[in-house]
């Protein structure tokens, strides 16, 4: 486990790096010109493009300017000199060309909208999409697993924006039994966080609880056919031991998969969700920041969504021996 352990890390860590380098070369190399985004081309004259492409390295061979960024994340940075110079302590993902903010400081306010969306969704979706496919498939053929195939192409036909509004017209304004979507943070109040992100969390995990009851039904499914399941049936084992602890154990391991590569992607920002209830979270700000070509944003938001999908990669990898005892990592 240990020598597994070091082996994924040391991959991550040089597949981050690659990552870095091909959003600094976007950054740097590509046709947007940052020192032109940040003056403003209808009033940037040459004099002034000149010293902001000097205040921020511009001018500087490529690997110089990637080497400062890099030592940014670590150790900080002043992006700019003179009066304009701005002090980005670590971790410096860079300044804002529309606010001159610190990008990090951007992320820890939208990030926690983020985290409030896709912990809460997590929950509803695992917990209805998983049991409602493993009932499905313990009672294949029964009213029951007509159900569950009706709610799973129901949900999974619908989008979003649509179902949101959908809930946010009946719940919200036509019979009030809900509160408008809002994020509160859960350490001011827990009450106002829960009811705030309510309606986001139904809204998102009811459209992915219907991919996860088809993929847990058809896994359990093929679980239960197999050869050792028939073998624990003929011992004699009761049939509750030979679900909980032989089928669904093997079953659920590829839905971690799935759920470990959907979690790390969804932490990189939900922006549908978060434009249809409204909600500045960091999926919201990066594409703003891509309609404004504010590209110090967007390479954050890259960099940040490849580390969550790497680590939750590392972690689910990891699970499987937990999870499934035929499992070994070396």
């Amino acid at each position: 486990m240990f020598r597994f352990a070091v082996r994924r890390v040391l991959l991550a860590v040089l597949t981050l790096f690659a990552v870095s380098v091909a959003t600094f070369s976007l950054f740097y190399l590509g046709p947007a010109d940052p020192a032109s985004t940040m003056c403003g081309q209808r009033v940037c004259d040459p004099a002034t493009h000149e010293r902001i492409v000097e205040a921020l390295g511009m001018n500087q061979p490529v690997v110089g300017q990637y080497a400062d960024y890099v030592r940014g994340v670590f150790v900080g940075r002043q992006i700019g000199s003179g009066d304009t110079a701005i002090d980005c302590p670590a971790p410096c993902l860079g300044v804002s060309f529309r606010t001159r903010e610190p990008v990090t400081d951007i992320l820890k306010r939208t990030y926690p909208v983020t985290l409030s969306i896709v912990s809460g969704a997590l929950v509803v979706y695992l917990l209805i999409g998983v049991s409602l496919g493993m009932l499905s498939a313990i009672k294949r053929g029964s009213f029951l697993d007509r159900i569950s195939v009706g709610f799973s192409l129901t949900f999974a036909s619908m989008q979003i924006y649509f179902l949101g509004l959908l809930l946010t017209f009946f719940l919200v304004w036509q019979t009030g039994l809900l509160p408008r979507p809002q994020y509160i943070s859960p350490l001011e109040s827990v009450g106002g966080w829960i009811s705030g992100m309510l309606l986001p969390w139904i809204t998102l995990g009811l459209i992915n609880s219907a991919v996860y009851a088809r993929l847990s039904r058809a896994q359990m499914l093929e679980t239960l056919s197999e050869d050792y399941i028939r073998t624990a049936r003929a011992k004699g084992l009761p049939i509750r031991r030979v679900y909980m602890r032989h089928a669904f154990r093997a079953a659920v391991t590829p839905l971690v998969t799935i759920a470990g590569l959907d979690l790390g992607t969804q932490l990189g920002g939900v922006v549908i969700t978060e434009s249809t209830f409204t909600l500045q979270g960091t999926g919201r700000a990066a594409v703003q920041a891509i309609f404004q070509q504010n590209l110090p944003i967007i390479m954050a938001t890259v960099l940040v969504a490849a580390v969550l999908i790497i680590a939750m990669n590392v972690i689910v990898d990891m699970l499987y021996a937990v999870i499934d005892p035929r499992v070994r990592l070396g």
